[in-house]
């Protein structure tokens, strides 16, 4: 058992190639391997990414700007926490900006797309009425009245360039990682109206509000809806929302866009848990789970729209192709994310369940920092925890001769172990995280002295030595369980509680504990038994 321990946290610790993003002298991030052992080390041991994120008030001013940055502080560290960072800081920084420092951060461009994501999720029925086309004809006025400008006057728009787009929308847009509908499924008639908004659209023969539009024409047409003549010209009552996946129509590159009814039956507010899973027939999917209020009402609701269709849409945009309501749904449902990978699904699933921003951010700064406390502190942090285990080392030789030799040993036992659980869980490593590893050196040994002492007990009282052993380790294993479960209840309420470097130095003395406490209960045990083996019990226990 102990070689199998040992083989599987050097599994954990082995160097191996790892891909991150590193900032170039030109600025520009670019992918890099590096051969390194598995194990994170956090802001103070060697810096990472910096991201100052402040309220786009050109999208949206909150009454209450205070008030609206604190539940925006809220939503971000929660989405930071479950991005998987570890050790990460997220703090207020001045009255109207959020500060987000994230050590050894792998992707900061996936990172930056999970914070500023809005994840406002809705679910509308589609129009059924002709709403629009009825509309095209005062449209296509309004367009030649105010000289709204040609495709070929525009730099592509948000939303236009089917192969670009930055974060979590960019993966959920891409036209590359896109589901793409044959031309025969889509069914398409030209709209007949004749004017330069309804030229720009073909119907979708197969459902109601679906629309069509070139993708060198999206351009064109988002800044027709742009204008605010225009956009208070559509139908009332009404809405409109580009998809995020591209077909192909004989030969070209379409994307849709659908009318819904701009009350939603349900919003994401009711949304208790998301996850993401594969299914054979269905691809990559998005699970998730609403509150008991929320599912009564997508129940009612849905019933009463039985075979209509239902957009599902985060961000304003609807994701995949609106599925057909075969019956009412209740608590329960699933997005199908249309042929994206498994990491898309993971984002969305994580800002589903972190919640919408209250208010639209903008990031007013990045940049990569350096290691917080200094290269020189780092290293009298190091040359210190050597000197403790040195002197460890030393003093329990010295006093316990052999006995010592073996207490070593599983000291050994106990750094590779507690290294290798810092490791496979992902753990990073801060300086009061090693002061951790340092303190339950000196608990692993406060073990062995418990244990000696009554080894040397039974000795004096003219037992044999394996008698000795035995009944020494026997006798002090409840003294060592409580000290042991003690700390780690300890060190449980730090975790808990405490943040940053607290929760570094907890996860460490944690995993620090659990590992001495099998090094001195077992590991050093086995030794001795090995030992009495060999000898068969016939020299004295040097101790």
């Amino acid at each position: 058992t102990i070689v199998a321990l040992l083989v599987a946290s050097g599994f954990f610790l082995f160097p191996r190639d790892v891909t991150v993003k590193r900032r170039g002298a030109d600025g520009v991030m670019r992918d890099t391997v590096e051969r390194r052992v598995p194990l994170k080390r956090g802001l103070d041991l060697q810096g990472g990414m910096y991201l100052v994120l402040e309220i786009d008030d050109t999208k949206q001013v909150p009454a209450n700007q205070t008030e609206a940055l604190d539940l925006a502080l809220k939503t971000v560290r929660t989405r930071i926490d479950e991005f998987g960072v570890s050790e990460p800081v997220v703090e207020k920084e001045g009255d109207d900006r959020i500060a987000v420092r994230l050590p050894g951060l792998d992707d900061p461009q996936r990172a930056e797309a999970v914070i500023r994501e809005q994840a406002f999720l809705e679910f509308k029925i589609t129009d059924e009425t002709q709403a629009l086309e009825r509309a095209l004809p005062r449209l296509d006025a309004l367009v030649r009245e105010r000289g709204l400008a040609r495709a070929s006057d525009l730099t592509p728009a948000a939303g236009g360039d089917t192969k670009q787009g930055r974060g979590l929308e960019g993966l959920l847009t891409a036209a590359d990682s896109g589901a793409r509908r044959d031309s025969a499924q889509a069914d398409t008639a030209v709209a007949t109206t004749g004017g330069p908004f309804s030229n720009l659209l073909q119907q979708g023969g197969g459902m109601p509000g679906e629309y069509f539009v070139k993708t060198s024409d999206v351009a064109t047409l988002t800044h027709f809806l742009r204008d605010t003549v225009v956009r208070n010209a559509l139908p009332p009552a009404k809405s409109v929302h580009w998809g995020t996946d591209t077909t192909v129509i004989a030969g070209e590159w379409y994307r849709p866009l659908y009318v819904t009814d701009s009350r939603p039956i349900i919003t994401g507010e009711h949304l208790t848990d998301a996850r993401p899973t594969t299914d054979p027939m269905e691809g990559t999917l998005v699970q998730f789970e609403l509150d008991n209020v929320g599912g009564r009402r997508f129940r009612q609701e849905t019933g009463r729209h039985i075979q209509d269709y239902m957009a599902i849409i985060l961000d304003g945009r609807v994701i995949g192709r609106p599925p057909v309501i075969q019956s009412a749904i209740g608590t329960r449902g699933q997005i199908t994310m249309g042929g994206k990978g498994l990491e898309a699904a993971q984002d969305l699933a994580l800002v589903l369940r972190a919640g919408a921003l209250p208010v639209p951010l903008r990031i007013a700064e990045v940049r990569q920092i350096g290691p917080s406390l200094g290269q020189d502190r780092v290293e009298e942090g190091m040359r210190a925890g050597i000197l403790g285990l040195a002197l460890v080392i030393v003093i329990m030789i010295a006093y316990y001769r052999f006995s010592g030799v073996l207490s070593v040993a599983g000291l050994v036992f106990y750094a590779i172990t507690t290294l290798a659980v810092l490791a496979a869980f992902g753990a990073t490593l801060t300086l009061p995280g090693i002061a951790g590893f340092i303190l339950s050196i000196g608990m692993a040994v406060d073990a062995n002295f418990l244990q000696f002492e009554r080894i040397r007990e039974e000795l004096d009282r003219g037992k044999t030595v394996r008698t000795a052993v035995e009944e020494g380790f026997k006798n002090s294993f409840s003294a060592i369980i409580d000290t042991h479960v003690t700390t780690a209840l300890t060190g449980a309420v730090l975790y808990q509680y405490g943040t940053g470097p607290v929760q570094g130095f907890a996860v460490t003395l944690v995993a620090g504990v659990v590992s001495s406490m099998v090094s001195s209960v077992f590991v050093v045990r086995t030794l001795f038994l090995w030992w009495l083996s060999r000898s068969r019990g016939t020299k004295p226990l040097s101790i």
